[in-house]
């Protein structure tokens, strides 16, 4: 990777000689301004309000403005002879934890590169060293015209440096926060954890740019001359959250959904529409009998329900003593008969038998 600044890191005594390389890229698609006439480019000239004419790059220069609108020339050369530390050297200041930086503060990445074989012990020192602390080290270093504030840690096997915004550089949030006064039930809450724990984590390695594929494709489509557009879905626009709950629940279910997970809890294999939880009555019962609670009392009149458990109790009561009844009964039968039988058993017993004669 090309260099971008060459200098050294000063750790106390120490001088460790590096390059700065830029970490990141940008991938986005540049467009150009075009004629919609004929399709010409638009280019913009860089013209001398003086005289009218064209001006090469050669021959730019920087100018401060001040308030009269008088210009005074500022070259290169006065800006090295600055008595500036920090021109060609990373000094480092102080060590401290890494939740101590606010990531609001966060700039550009570049990669510390060792330049040169003695720069590497110095090098692969630090690099160890910040990695037994856990911390990170805040620096200063000069680059494009300016000093700025920068935070090295390790990356890998490599000590990387996020440029850092000056402290005054970040703007406090006023009137940003909602207005009004608004309370958050544990409910809520627990719905908004659920929906936390279902999305749960990511593969940043898996991340895409969607947009960025979706405008390559439409380029090279183009180009082929195949391209058709498509219309586009509509997303309805955002308003006002009516059931929280609702949504909460909704999304819940989307997440579990898109995972792949059982959506037995869900309310059905279709997806239908999301039901508000609700607390369970208490005393309510299970099954069909469950379903519909009792009507309460209204003007003192005791409710239907009641009524009607009464007349079931005594309909069970005059069953239960009409079997009563019939079980005796035929008990008394019963025994009438076998006394009967055994009478009549005594009384052939009783008669002597007639002798008939010769």
């Amino acid at each position: 990777m090309r260099s971008i600044w060459n200098g050294a890191i000063s750790f106390g005594l120490v001088s460790i000689p590096i390059k700065l390389v830029n970490a990141t890229e940008s991938h986005s698609i540049s467009f150009r301004q075009i004629h919609l006439a004929d399709g010409g480019r638009i280019r913009y000239r860089k013209v001398c309000e003086l005289d009218g004419e064209e001006v090469p790059s050669a021959e730019i220069g920087k100018g401060y403005e001040e308030a009269d609108g008088s210009v005074i020339p500022i070259t290169d050369e006065d800006l090295a002879q600055l008595p500036l530390a920090t021109a060609k050297t990373i000094e480092i200041m102080s060590f401290v934890p890494a939740d101590e930086i606010d990531p609001l503060q966060l700039d550009a990445a570049y990669y510390l590169a060792a330049n040169g074989a003695t720069a590497a012990k110095p090098y692969t020192l630090l690099r160890e060293a910040l990695k037994r602390s856990r911390k990170v080290a805040i620096a200063k270093y000069a680059l494009r015209g300016r000093e700025r504030l920068g935070m090295l840690r390790v990356v890998d096997d490599v000590i990387a440096m996020h440029g850092l915004l000056w402290p005054d550089e970040i703007r406090a949030p006023e009137g940003v926060a909602p207005e009004v006064t608004v309370s958050v039930r544990e409910a809520e809450l627990d719905l908004a954890d659920a929906l936390m724990a279902t999305l749960g984590e990511v593969d940043m390695d898996s991340l895409h740019d969607d947009y960025r594929e979706a405008v390559e494709a439409m380029i090279a489509a183009k180009a082929g001359g195949g391209f058709e557009p498509a219309e586009a879905e509509r997303e309805p626009a955002g308003g006002q959250v009516i059931d929280l709950m609702a949504a909460l629940e909704k999304s819940v279910r989307a997440a579990k959904a898109s995972r792949g997970e059982a959506a037995a809890e869900a309310g059905g294999e279709g997806g239908g529409e999301v039901t508000p939880l609700r607390r369970k009555a208490r005393g309510a019962g299970s099954g069909a009998g469950a379903a519909s609670a009792a009507p309460k009392a209204v003007g003192g009149k005791k409710s239907t329900a009641t009524s009607a458990k009464k007349t079931a109790a005594s309909a069970s009561a005059a069953t239960k003593k009409k079997s009563t009844a019939g079980k005796s009964a035929a008990k008394k039968s019963t025994s009438a008969a076998a006394a009967k039988k055994t009478g009549a058993a005594a009384k052939k017993t009783a008669t002597p038998r007639k002798r008939s004669s010769a």
